[in-house]
């Protein structure tokens, strides 16, 4: 008898063992995003209603929780997880846009380097600038002339970074007021009319500028527009109708600006911090099979009906969710530009603004 119900036990606990160890990996754990802003920022909302979609997707369905870490433009929660997160798929950095670009400046507080994690997603993203009706201003081509544009940015410029040197090349000449907490603030002190000019991702506009457009509060002028596959600046998916700084350049000058330093500076931010430049990452020296199974949740996303709908075209606004290993190349690639596309960015900043980046 004793015998018997020994047999039994055995044949539970090798069940129980088997069962154990064929299931998902993720079963019953938690997931950690780290977003280092504030939340209400285009990289906090995107992450947030990325969330329940991971949750949805990565098999075993762990729970997805968001750790907003602002601080140092981005830079002190992308230093954090660097230094802390440990290689087993459960802490993830949603990069936003101010983190790649300080990475590609070199700038000297960035204690992370994007070669050594791996890549989960990435999506594109692009920007539009907009000025206040009291400007005078209503096209893009009349920028030079106006006399009454102060634009908002926080110390160091991060994401906005791409709008002063845009600004640089197309011959425009903004006062910059620095120190903004962020990209939010600064957006509600347009909308205060304490700035009359701004720049904000597609995300925000979409859903927090347009509407001040309908009401005649803002006139939309340009976009950074985006790359096709071949590389060439193509208009920004998200929004069609209006000219990118490429074309800008073209009305005022009657030339293109290819060659130029000021337009490599521009395109460099440009292609690395925008149109590569929102990625969710995993430490280096996560298990390949952890990877896989992030990088097929991603696939399952992009078949989810409600995921289209919901996030797709709500507010991804026409840019895909790329799988991370199959761009993990192409985004590294562009990471990475020539030293003296830096040494432009870095001066322009020091000399014409007084900020060290």
């Amino acid at each position: 008898m004793r015998r018997a119900g020994a047999l039994v036990l055995t044949v539970v606990l090798v069940w129980a063992l088997a069962s154990s160890a064929g299931a998902p990996y993720y079963a019953g754990k938690v997931v950690e995003i780290v977003v280092p802003t504030s939340p209400g920022g285009p990289s906090d909302i995107l992450v947030r209603a990325i969330a329940p979609y991971l949750e949805k997707h990565i098999a075993g369905n762990p729970s997805v929780r968001v750790r907003n870490m602002p601080g140092g433009g981005t830079i002190l929660g992308s230093n954090w997880f660097a230094l802390n997160a440990k290689p087993d798929g459960l802490t993830l950095l949603a990069a936003p846009v101010g983190s790649t670009i300080a990475y590609i400046v070199r700038n000297p507080a960035v204690r992370y380097d994007f070669r050594n994690f791996k890549l989960v997603a990435v999506s594109g993203s692009g920007a539009v600038f907009y000025v206040s009706p009291r400007t005078g201003v209503r096209r893009a081509a009349d920028l030079p002339q106006a006399r009454d544009l102060v634009m908002g940015s926080p110390s160091p410029p991060g994401n906005v970074l791409t709008a002063i040197v845009a600004m640089d090349l197309l011959g425009v000449n903004p006062k910059v007021v620095f120190g903004f907490e962020g990209v939010g603030p600064a957006r509600l002190a347009f909308e205060r009319g304490e700035l009359t000019l701004d720049f904000q991702s597609t995300i925000v506009y979409v859903t927090q500028v347009q509407p001040l457009v309908r009401a005649g509060r803002a006139v939309p002028l340009m976009t950074l527009g985006y790359l096709d596959e071949r590389g060439r600046v193509v208009r920004d998916p998200a929004v069609p109708d209006l000219p990118t700084v490429y074309e800008v350049y073209q009305q005022i000058h009657g030339r293109k600006p290819d060659g130029l330093l000021r337009w490599k500076a521009f395109r460099a931010l440009f292609a690395a911090g925008w149109v590569y430049g929102r990625g969710l990452w995993a430490p280096g020296g996560t298990p390949p099979e952890v990877l896989r199974e992030l990088h097929e949740a991603v696939d399952r996303m992009n078949r989810d009906p409600d995921f289209q709908r919901d996030v797709a075209q709500r507010l991804l606004e026409g840019y895909a969710l790329h799988r991370g290993d199959r761009v993990e190349a192409v985004v590294h690639r562009n990471l990475q530009i020539t030293l003296d596309v830096v040494k432009f960015i870095r001066d322009l900043m020091r000399d014409k603004y007084g900020q060290e980046i």
